[in-house]
């Protein structure tokens, strides 16, 4: 087995001495409000738990990243991996009104991130012009805070990267110039074959996204946390 790395240095293809936390930026989130709020919106009504954007995100991302997004072991009795977004299930009511609800989850980029505020290292931030949270590779150590100051479970650690990873909304993909302007978007966005989901900013009061949430009633998950998710989901309609 790998031996363990020595104190003051973190795991990864190269482990790297640490730097002293007073020598160290605590992360903050912007002192104003975003202009443009990127994100999510995700219609639990028309979702079928195909997994397709789970996959295309896995695909994506391992090409996309400086570090592959890890399975330990692949191809053994109980693989276990990175996945930066995720379709739970849950059944919803009984009898005629029982029905199955497909829940995809992925980091929503929180207006009162947490995730930033408690990172030691300034590895986590929250970019001003957008609200995007990202993760900084470099800087991270993986010690797990901001994981465990996230209510959603939206943040992994990488163990063979020896760091956080997380959705990134795609941003090698959105700000891409030499894709078409109908193609930036989120990979999952491009690929999800019964069009759950939807991108787009939703400071903008009449973009699609914020449109679909003011006229189905869109949700924060979990509101009562007060996180102020940027993502938001659409719900299930009444059976028919």
């Amino acid at each position: 087995s790998p031996a363990r790395p020595a104190a003051g240095t973190r795991p990864g293809r190269l482990w790297q001495p640490v730097p002293p936390l007073e020598a160290q930026p605590m992360t903050m989130l912007p002192a104003a409000p975003s202009p443009r709020r990127l994100g999510l919106v995700i219609d639990l009504d028309t979702c079928v738990g195909c997994q397709a954007c789970v996959v295309v995100c896995k695909e994506w991302n391992t090409g996309g990243y400086g570090a592959p997004l890890a399975d330990e072991p692949a191809y053994g009795a109980g693989p276990s991996g990175t996945w930066l977004n995720r379709v739970h299930g849950f059944e919803a009511g009984s009898g005629a009104d029982g029905r199955m609800v497909h829940f995809p989850k992925s980091c929503l980029h929180c207006e009162n991130a947490h995730c930033v505020t408690v990172c030691p290292t300034g590895a986590s931030f929250k970019r001003a012009a957008d609200g995007i949270v990202l993760v900084d590779e470099d800087k991270c150590i993986g010690c797990g805070l901001c994981a465990w100051a996230c209510p959603y479970g939206a943040r992994e650690l990488d163990s063979q990267a020896g760091v956080m990873k997380k959705c990134t909304l795609c941003v090698d993909r959105i700000e891409a110039t030499d894709l078409p302007e109908s193609e930036r978007e989120p990979a999952c966005v491009r690929t999800c074959p019964a069009t759950a989901r939807h991108f787009g900013d939703l400071a903008d009061p009449d973009s699609k996204v914020s449109r679909l949430v003011a006229e189905r009633g869109g949700f924060d998950l979990m509101a009562e946390l007060g996180y102020r998710p940027t993502n938001k989901y659409l719900p299930p309609r009444p059976g028919r």
